[in-house]
């Protein structure tokens, strides 16, 4: 080794130790504030007071059997399929993307025949969060998932 190692050699090790730390804090923080679409809940007491409803309403869609599976087609069309939904049934989609710049449309989905449902036009591709809500006159269904 030439040279001798001083205080003025530590400064630095400590003076760029630290900088790649701060950098690296920094960089995620930007990733985490820009990847975040907005709170889950405006106010979180208000909403473990109603968690008891949401237990209920969850039971309620279980005891339909319901089932859905969302996919967008080769067309670019939303297309669902269900299993266990009347025939008449009103269907909509709200969709977002989970990452990123935040994009949300609402989509109205038509029967195209029992049990499989069609947006009426395509949707872009890339990853979607897919929230579906099936009504009929005395049941409302609702399931999220992701498409890709």
């Amino acid at each position: 080794m030439k040279g001798e190692f001083t205080g003025k050699h530590m400064l630095i090790v400590m003076v760029s130790g630290f900088g790649i730390i701060i950098a690296v804090n920094l960089l995620m923080a930007t990733f985490a504030v820009r990847g975040f679409g907005g709170v889950v809940v405006e106010n979180s007491y208000v909403a473990s007071q109603e968690f008891n409803g949401w237990l209920e309403k969850a039971e309620r869609q279980r005891a339909l059997g319901w089932t859905a599976a969302a996919r967008r087609g080769d067309s670019g069309l939303l297309e669902i399929a269900t299993s266990g939904v009347p025939a008449g049934a009103q269907a909509t989609a709200s969709l977002r993307r989970p990452l990123g710049k935040p994009e949300k449309r609402i989509i109205t989905l038509i029967e195209a025949e029992p049990g499989r449902f069609i947006s009426q036009a395509p949707i872009s591709e890339g990853r979607w969060q897919v929230r579906l809500t099936i009504r009929t006159d005395d049941d409302i269904w609702q399931q999220e998932s992701r498409i890709e």
